[in-house]
């Protein structure tokens, strides 16, 4: 995507010693991995200088990694490097960089597959862990703790957390010390938070609050330097525009949303970051019907790996397959869908997690509400089915996906 010319070369060369990772942005994952490779090749060698810092950033590499293309390899890369640099560490200080690298590698963990244990894991981590000296440490343990909290809320839906956990993370970024990454990243964690609270509570306060942090987000994430992270900013920002649309039945306001996810979409190609562009193309079709070749894509860049995405972009492929064999009137078409949910869960792959059995129950539930519009049969189990995999999808930390299955629900009741 990029030309590596000598003045490129020799900003990167720059880049590398600096605490701020936002360079990575501009190469793509494969180069990604190469940078990871590096790094934990030169952190492992004896004559290394500095062990203990080179550990950390062998794990920042492959967390980034990682979050780029959903690889499990990496986030236990990651672990591995984390667990290097407590090995190495001279002072008490360092130990608990150590302990926030693990417990930063659980979260990363968590947002790709799930599982609310590795949250509370990694807060009983930071419980145990003894009184930092330095600043910087006390500031970097306060914004992790914030952020785990943040997602912990989220989870909860109570208003009440997530209000403590927004005040926390404002806390946090009152007090950072650490690179302008960090800095970002947290920014976009409140400014999620604070949507989901102003959408939740109807407050045109914390809605507005959330729309001034996102767009100064935009704004700093210049696209030349910073095209993920104003991707991201972006994304969330359509999201929030296209849930306020729909509450309001504003056409206009949808229509400003669909433009920003288009704006996100075209900042970078689906293999300089997959889960990324997927994401987006995941959070469009929750809004708006896409060509069916976008979806496919999604999924193939998400399947075959435990993540919450993968589950979402097959849910929201056979969602929208359902829909147009629908609307058309094309029964065939169902059943050919339903008899690929149904081979799935007779064989399911060896990678199948119980997120992709929810995302098989959802699609099920759909061509037989489908197939019950045309044939006036009523459709069996539906209910069942989708209780059953929302309470899956809840257990397993992915709202999203639960809450498609609740909407669904409510449909079939009120209809």
């Amino acid at each position: 995507m990029f030309e590596f010319g000598r003045d490129l070369r020799r900003l990167f060369e720059k880049a590398r010693d600096s605490d701020d990772l936002g360079w990575l942005e501009l190469i793509g994952v494969g180069l990604v991995e190469v940078e990871a490779r590096q790094q934990s090749i030169d952190a492992g060698r004896v004559s290394c200088p500095r062990p203990f810092d080179a550990a950390l950033r062998a794990a920042a590499l492959w967390r980034e990694h990682a979050r780029r293309c959903g690889a499990a390899s990496s986030v236990e890369r990651a672990e591995s490097s984390g667990r290097d640099a407590a090995k190495h560490a001279a002072n008490g200080d360092q130990a608990v960089c150590a302990a926030l690298d693990l417990a930063t590698s659980a979260m990363l963990a968590f947002d790709l597959r799930g599982g609310p244990e590795r949250l509370t894991a990694a807060l009983d981590l930071l419980s145990d862990l003894p009184a930092a000296r330095r600043v910087d440490t006390v500031a970097a343990a306060a914004a992790l703790h914030a952020r785990l909290r943040a997602r912990l809320a989220l989870l909860s839906g109570r208003l009440s957390e997530m209000n403590e956990a927004a005040a926390l993370l404002e806390t946090a970024l009152a007090n950072l010390k650490g690179p302008r990454t960090l800095e970002d990243e947290i920014r976009l964690d409140r400014a999620a938070l604070v949507l989901e609270i102003g959408l939740t509570a109807r407050d045109p306060g914390m809605l507005d609050q959330a729309g001034r942090d996102l767009r100064a987000l935009v704004e700093a994430a210049a696209p030349e330097q910073r095209p993920l992270s104003r991707a991201r900013a972006l994304a969330l920002c359509a999201a929030g525009m296209a849930a306020l649309a729909a509450v309001a039945d504003a056409p206009a306001a949808r229509d400003q949303a669909q433009a920003m996810f288009d704006v996100a979409a075209q900042l970078f190609t689906p293999d300089h970051s997959p889960l990324d562009w997927s994401a987006i193309q995941v959070m469009r079709a929750e809004r708006e019907t896409l060509p069916s070749v976008v979806l496919i894509q999604a999924e193939a860049l998400t399947e075959g790996g435990g993540l919450i995405l993968g589950a979402l972009a097959h849910e929201q492929r056979v969602s929208q397959d359902a829909a147009r064999a629908s609307a058309a009137g094309d029964l065939t078409a169902l059943l050919d869908i339903e008899t690929s949910l149904r081979r799935r869960l007779a064989r399911p792959s060896v990678t199948a997690t119980p997120l992709d059995w929810a995302a098989e129950q959802i699609g099920l539930a759909r061509v037989a509400l489908a197939r019950a519009r045309w044939t006036g049969e009523g459709p069996r189990g539906v209910g069942l089915m989708l209780t059953e995999a929302a309470q899956t999808a809840r257990e397993y930390g992915a709202q999203t996906l639960a809450e498609r299955a609740e909407r669904l629900t409510a449909s079939t009741q009120s209809a």
